[in-house]
């Protein structure tokens, strides 16, 4: 229940405090008074749209807080938990609306979104007024009243986690089969790419080491190339190394004939031929340590070229080819397998949606039993609301192909507002003073199922008369023994039924006029209800009325 509201520096609103109490407390005034400022600033601790209209004349900003007082299980609770809001002791919404249009929001003193105030607000608060009729202006609502009505609640929350799952399981299959698909489609490239990819069976870093493979043997062939020159020199056809030592043989035979004019000669030649010995040694020994086949480079230069055409043709590097192949390998497994695996999974969504069908089709007849009761519960409140000619009609279509997380039916209210006449969705059939008690006589058939903990009515009993006013007073007493009615009103009937009365006026001096709401006793009540019956002027026998309507209107009927 709504346990306090506090308003500060909103249109006339100076500063106002308001205790609040269980059961119907209702709020009267003269007209101009500040009623509905009074209902706009629980609009917009409830998430109404902000404007800076609303912030007073002369103010920064306004601030409007209201305090809730909700047992422990309240679906507000689960949305404050469910966003990360402390929802320990009473639930505090406040919101602050500054004169340059900006508004923030705090629940329970953390900072939050408008959204989850608005959400929190509606679980919490119903205000329905001749043209704020949410619970008959949204369709979608209409469903949810018959559904509470009836007690399966329960059934359509099954309903709708069996359609989330048919929808999940239905995703997946779409998913798996456009994979099939493109796989079916891309297969030969598949096949063919991985024929090539096998044959061929790159190996992570192998690039690296045949380039540098490559490289060695490259480096060598240029070496060796340069060694078989000497070779030549020392070795082949052209070498001085047989002259000198044809000449150093010749030399040794004259040597003996003129010793001292050979042997200088002699000696340098033969240390000549020991050292070109020596070197066409060294030159073998080169050529042996760098020895290479031109074959193995061939090979290697046609291995490395190949595997950077093939990583070109895919897009990716050398060293990816093997993963590549690893993936392809794969999809091919999975188009293999994916035949299989589609119909699994064709077979569990036929699986669930028939699950969905059983389930939507039982919550299709529960509500079709419900719509009967539903109805002649509202039937039984409209003799009483002057009303006693129009027929209340739960419509409902069905149509078992059209899967919603609702269900498979279309739920509307319907009215007949005279025998004869064709009856129609409520909207569009029904006046403004007709829409509010119709729907005062649906909250009464609900009574505390489908409905917020606080209702508030604004001048629901407007140009009714007062056989009507008292019968709407009876019935927003009846719907306060099970949760928190609030009624603006202007019939004393309806005043006369309340727990608690308030007055709401407005005073004025040299600074401005402020609106002021204040608990009445039994004395300033009674004036009041004569105001109300009386008009401007008030008459001792306004005051017997009121005295009398006091004293003979019982609190519920």
């Amino acid at each position: 229940m709504l346990a306090h509201l506090s308003i500060r520096d909103i249109v006339l609103i100076e500063r106002l405090d308001i205790d609040f109490r269980t059961g119907l407390s209702v709020l009267t005034g003269e007209t101009g008074a500040g009623k509905s400022i009074l209902l706009d600033s629980l609009s917009l601790a409830l998430g109404a749209r902000g404007d800076a209209s609303l912030v007073r004349h002369g103010a920064a900003q306004g601030n409007v807080t209201a305090v809730f007082d909700v047992p422990a299980g309240h679906s507000a609770r689960d949305l404050l938990r469910d966003n990360g809001v402390e929802d320990e002791g009473d639930i505090i919404l406040r919101r602050i609306q500054t004169g340059d249009g900006r508004s923030r929001v705090f629940i329970n003193d953390q900072p939050a979104s408008v959204t989850l105030l608005r959400e929190v607000g509606r679980a919490l608060v119903e205000i329905h007024g001749q043209h704020d009729d949410r619970a008959l202006v949204d369709v979608s609502a209409h469903r949810d009243l018959l559904d509470a009505f009836g007690g399966h609640v329960g059934e359509a929350l099954s309903v709708a986690r069996a359609h989330r799952h048919w929808r999940e399981t239905e995703n997946l299959l779409a998913r798996h089969r456009a994979k099939v698909e493109v796989a079916a489609r891309e297969a030969d490239y598949l096949r063919a790419s991985v024929d090539e990819l096998g044959k061929l069976d790159p190996q992570p870093g192998e690039e690296t080491q045949l380039a540098e493979q490559r490289a060695d043997m490259m480096r060598s062939e240029k070496i060796a190339t340069e060694i078989n020159d000497a070779l030549d020199v020392l070795s082949g056809q052209g070498s001085a190394v047989p002259q000198l030592a044809s000449l150093l043989r010749r030399l040794q035979r004259k040597a003996e004939e003129a010793p001292t004019v050979i042997d200088p000669i002699v000696q340098p030649l033969d240390e000549a031929l020991i050292s070109l010995d020596a070197a066409q040694t060294a030159v073998d020994e080169a050529l042996r340590a760098i020895e290479f086949d031109p074959l193995v480079l061939e090979r290697a230069e046609e291995r490395l070229f190949a595997l950077r055409a093939l990583a070109r043709k895919h897009s990716v590097s050398v060293d990816d080819l093997a993963e590549l192949r690893d993936t392809m390998l794969a999809d091919l497994a999975d188009l293999d397998a994916g035949e299989e695996r589609l119909q699994a999974l064709e077979k569990e969504a036929r699986e669930a949606r028939d699950a969905y069908d059983q389930k939507a089709l039982h919550l299709s007849e529960l509500r079709a039993g419900t719509a009967d009761h539903l109805a002649r519960a509202v039937m039984q409140e409209l003799p009483a609301l002057k009303l006693e000619r129009a027929e209340f009609i739960v419509e409902i279509k069905a149509d078992p192909e059209d899967r919603r997380e609702q269900g498979i039916d279309q739920v509307e209210f319907w009215v007949r507002t005279n025998p004869g006449t064709r009856a129609g969705p409520i909207m569009k059939v029904a006046s403004g003073g007709e829409l509010s008690r119709f729907l005062l006589a649906l909250k009464v058939a609900l009574a505390d199922r489908g409905s917020a903990p606080t209702l508030v009515f604004d001048e629901i009993d407007t140009g009714v008369g007062g056989a009507v006013a008292d019968a709407i007073g009876a019935r927003l007493a009846r719907l306060s023994q099970r949760v928190q009615v609030l009624s603006v009103t202007h019939a004393p009937q309806v005043a006369a039924r309340a727990s608690t009365h308030y007055l709401i006026s407005k005073s004025g001096n040299a600074e401005g006029v402020a609106t002021r709401v204040a608990a009445m006793d039994h004395g300033a009540r009674q004036e009041e209800i004569a105001r109300m019956l009386a008009g401007a002027t008030i008459t001792d026998e306004a005051r017997a009325a009121a005295k009398r309507l006091l004293s003979e209107t019982p609190l519920v009927s």
